[in-house]
Order: structure tokens, then sequence, then C-alpha cells
């Protein structure tokens, strides 16, 4: 597995998570994807450190606890008023190591200055031993995770001695929203991202990049969220009322 320069790794844990499939979404249930996907993975990643200059690509992930399910009866909002019952499969004790690096993102010409690679590296290395910037969620905001430094590949793993593979068929991936579109067609679209490569080998998946899943279904035309110094003030700028809001 290729390694680049610009890599960081990291470990997620939690008491559970839930990487919702969302053929299970539209009766009000959710049930969860057996492995992470890679929009989760990614949001966790994001939630480390991002910046608009940077896109993150996830590389790999290796799961290191066996996987186990629990079905919980919760209580979601209901969109007419009041509560409703349900039934979420969550995936339960989950621990990953996870392999991301960025990338200089191509959409935003008007942040070429802010393109340092070395310091955007060593900014999100520190994020990682502190835990990350902001709050990490496994899937959704009901579980919550925590992020550690770790070397890929290193420690013990549920799945290290498996023989053969698993696959895991047809699989939701992610969303490529129009700022981190590199295709012609997906620019200035919202596009959703299907992968069937999905493959389990010793614990470790793959991932390809956004722009290498096979299927994809356009959403929405998007238009890019610029940047720049007419539409975002420094914290210089703010005063103390705002900062302690």
């Amino acid at each position: 597995m290729e390694k680049y320069r610009n890599t960081i790794e990291f470990e997620v844990y939690g008491k559970y998570a839930l990487f919702a499939d969302p053929v299970t979404r539209a009766g009000g249930e959710k049930t969860t994807y057996h492995i992470p996907t890679y929009e989760a993975l990614k949001g966790i990643t994001e939630s480390i450190y991002w910046k608009p200059t940077i896109m993150w690509i996830v590389d790999a992930v290796r799961v290191m606890n066996f996987i186990q399910t629990e079905t919980k009866g919760v209580r979601p909002l209901n969109y007419g008023g009041g509560n409703e019952l349900a039934y979420y499969t969550y995936l339960k004790n989950v621990r990953y190591q996870v392999r991301a690096h960025f990338e200089f993102n191509p959409n935003r010409p008007e942040l070429e200055q802010d393109r340092n690679e070395h310091k955007h590296h060593n900014i999100a290395k520190r994020m990682v031993d502190r835990g990350g910037r902001r709050d990490i969620f496994l899937g959704t905001r009901d579980c919550q995770g925590f992020v550690e430094p770790c070397v890929f590949g290193e420690g013990k793993g549920d799945y290290d001695d498996m023989p053969g593979e698993i696959s895991y068929g047809f699989m939701y991936h992610g969303i490529t929203y129009a700022d981190e579109a590199i295709l012609p067609e997906e620019k200035n679209r919202m596009t959703v991202n299907f992968w069937n490569q999905a493959v389990m080998r010793n614990g470790v998946i793959r991932f390809v990049r956004p722009e290498e899943c096979g299927r994809k279904r356009f959403i929405k035309e998007m238009s890019v969220r610029k940047f720049g110094k007419d539409n975002f003030r420094g914290l210089e700028e703010f005063s103390e009322e705002e900062v302690s809001d």
C-alpha cells in the first residue's frame, strides 16, 4: 500500500457506531454497514483537521475488533411532531486504524498562497495527538468517538489471521460536493458515489478514490463557495461578546 509523504495515521474507537445503509432509511429504521464507509472516515478526518485549501483522501481502514451488532429501540423525532418508535442496529465496541492523506484543492485558486504542504501536515499531526479539533462521531451524532495517534498496521487486530477475504458487494461510498469535484461532469454538482470493490483482507479495507467509483448518481446542481478577504473575518476582528458566545 502506497504511503504518501503527507499521510496521517490514527486510531478511532467508541462504544457504538452507526454507518447507516441508505437502503434501510426509507422506513424510518436504520441498519449499519458492518464496516465504516469512506464518507464517515473522511468526516472523522476532517473533524481532526480541515481547511478549504486541502481535501482529504482516505486510503485504508483496519478493523481491529470483532464485528458485533446490537439493536436498540429508540424514539427519534417525527417530522410531523412528537416522537415515534424505531429500531436502530448499531455496531458495538468498535476500533479502527485509519490512513489518510491530503491534496490541495484545485477548485480553490483563491487560496493558492496557503498551499504549504509542510505546514498543513504538521498541524494535522498535532491535531491527531490532541484528539482532533472538533467532536468525533462514528457515523452519527449518537455515537461518540475518540482519536489517538497510531502506526497503521501495528498492534494486534482480531482479523489479522483471517484466511481468505470478505466481500461486501455494492456499497455506498460517499458524496462529492461541488467544491471537491475533480471530474468535468461533476463540476457544480452534488454527486453520490457507490462502489463494489469493498473487500476486507486480514482486517484491512483499501478504498478507491471518489472519482474512481463505478456508479454515481447526480443529486442536484451546486455552486462552489469562495473563500477570500471579502467573505470571512480573522479572529482579531471579532468582539469579545462574539468570541464568548
